[in-house]
């Protein structure tokens, strides 16, 4: 079903919830049962083929938590058991709360869904003075602004700049298609959605989110942004993979610039009363947070794209999917589905709401696996009563297993083919050193340090490293800091007219993050 597909990857202690860890063994359901062990069963495995360090799942049915527990370990090394009250990044199911905190000024007056989003952010310009001018607040939520997926997001991930300045950057980023003319995941378009709620209601993002949603629902452990967890306790650390594809822990790291596309942390028990809010269309044990018209044009379809092949085969019932404000929606065995999926560097989640069955699921994990996809499915199949579905976890992992075969074999014959090679820097190392500036970006700096090049990002002072000459003007990048969503990195010297060093391209077959946007040319020595 849809909810396989992967992602394309913060708050306060509740009053305790009643409902922890059912023990009932089923749960009627449109005249069938479902075995909540054998729910429970499943997971515990899912886990173990998955490898996944820890994992909190919670399923709300009919305005109640039916199913709340944590499986695992908060530390693959350290330890601490996982439960339902373990705080996790839900990064981009953050974005649901961005779109309904806009939705309440809607419901107040206070802005329209078609505003122009210039009206509130003066400072804005994107790539065209059209699109500049006519963007509006849905076009920032559906992603349809003509960027590529995860298009700028360099200018948030470990640099130093606000919220405001990465707005002023984003003037550089090029479109790859016509503006509502396709689809490009953006997290910089929430960025911005954060500075209209600011430039509205005169309050930070942060503030007004504690105080719209997380207040009303009584959700006093959940958290927006990393450097509000400091001494909080029953945290989970994120994780990454090794060389040999096993986890390891790695530590959070504040980028509180995102935090409107990405900033929540919190656990499935805190997020239980968010699906409680949706799945009644914006009301929460009888109190209206936001509308029902503003839940419904939320899950209305505002930016369509094609079913792909591998999605009919899995699903033929599948007919349509695309974009909602905040969510993804499509269709599955003749019901909605509203979901979402976040990717924070080392914890992957999952949301998924079935209107029709007032059914809500939301999954979160402390690795970058996709396990979260596939046992959602499996657990909406049994709410479904679909007696002869699939395996999901088990098709998953064969599909992840197949792709890893074909992929060994790939660099195996390249690396068969390689012809070995001797060559040297087509220059004196000293020669490539100086400031090489992006207007994008801003600036990064080559120095030569006790025989060896050094490569740093200025606006990331995390972000750098040694360079290791690979051939010509070629060099490989060492990064300093094992960050889980940074790959292998090469750095490419071009030379100019005048035979001297004239710009610099970092290539890296980074699935988050495009290098090849920063377009670095040297402008000292």
């Amino acid at each position: 079903m849809t909810t396989l597909t992967p992602y394309f990857t913060r708050l306060r202690v509740l009053l305790l919830l009643v409902a922890l860890l059912v023990q009932a063994p089923a749960w009627a359901q449109s005249g069938h049962k479902v075995d909540l062990n054998k729910l429970d069963a499943y997971y515990q495995k899912a886990l173990k083929d998955w490898d996944v360090p820890g994992m909190a799942i919670a399923i709300v049915k009919d305005d109640s938590i039916i199913f709340s527990k944590g499986y695992g370990v908060r530390h693959n090394k350290a330890g601490g058991e996982v439960d339902a009250n373990t705080l996790f990044g839900i990064a981009s199911n953050t974005k649901a709360y961005t779109a309904a905190a806009l939705a309440t000024l809607v419901d107040q007056g206070k802005i329209s869904w078609k505003d122009k989003v210039k009206q509130y952010v003066p400072s804005l310009q994107l790539y065209s003075p059209y699109v500049t001018e006519n963007l509006t607040i849905e076009d920032l939520l559906s992603h349809r602004a003509g960027y590529k997926t995860f298009s700028g997001d360099l200018l948030w991930y470990n640099t130093t700049y606000s919220r405001p300045e990465i707005i002023e950057r984003m003037r550089y980023l090029e479109p790859t298609y016509g503006f509502r003319d396709g689809y490009g995941y953006s997290n910089l378009m929430y960025i911005v959605a954060g500075e209209v709620i600011e430039k509205v209601t005169g309050k930070s993002w942060e503030n007004y989110i504690q105080e719209t949603f997380l207040q009303p629902l009584g959700m006093e452990r959940t958290y927006t942004s990393v450097n509000d967890l400091k001494g909080v306790q029953n945290v989970a650390s994120p994780h990454g993979f090794d060389e040999h594809g096993k986890p390891y822990a790695t530590t959070l790291t504040a980028w509180d610039s995102w935090n409107p596309a990405a900033g929540i942390f919190t656990s499935v028990n805190q997020d239980a009363q968010w699906l409680r809010l949706q799945l009644n269309r914006g009301t929460y044990k009888g109190k209206q947070v936001f509308s029902e018209d503003a839940s419904r044009n939320m899950w209305t379809l505002h930016n369509p794209f094609p079913v792909s092949k591998q999605s009919e085969e899995l699903n033929p019932s599948t007919h349509f999917t695309g974009t909602g404000l905040g969510w993804f929606l499509s269709d599955y065995q003749g019901r909605k589905l509203v979901y979402h999926g976040g990717g924070h560097e080392g914890m992957n989640s999952r949301t998924v709401l079935v209107p029709e069955e007032n059914l809500g699921i939301v999954i979160l994990t402390n690795s970058m696996s996709s396990i979260m996809s596939p046992i959602a499915s499996y657990t909406i199949d049994q709410f479904l009563g679909i007696e002869s579905g699939r395996d999901w976890s088990q098709l998953a992992l064969d599909a992840k297993a197949a792709a890893q075969k074909a992929d060994e074999a790939a660099a195996v014959k390249v690396i068969k083919e390689k012809k070995p090679r001797k060559s040297k820097p087509t220059m004196d190392l000293a020669a490539y050193t100086g400031t090489y500036h992006s207007e994008l970006y801003g600036n990064a700096t080559v120095k030569l340090k006790d025989g060896k090049l050094e490569l740093q990002l200025e606006p990331a002072p995390t972000l750098g490293g040694t360079l290791h000459h690979l051939q010509h003007d070629i060099f490989n990048l060492d990064w300093k800091n094992d960050y889980a969503l940074l790959h292998p990195t090469n750095v490419r010297f071009l030379i100019g007219e005048d035979g001297a060093i004239a710009a610099m391209r970092l290539d890296s077959d980074n699935p988050d993050f495009h290098f090849d946007e920063l377009q670095f040319s040297k402008v000292a020595q």
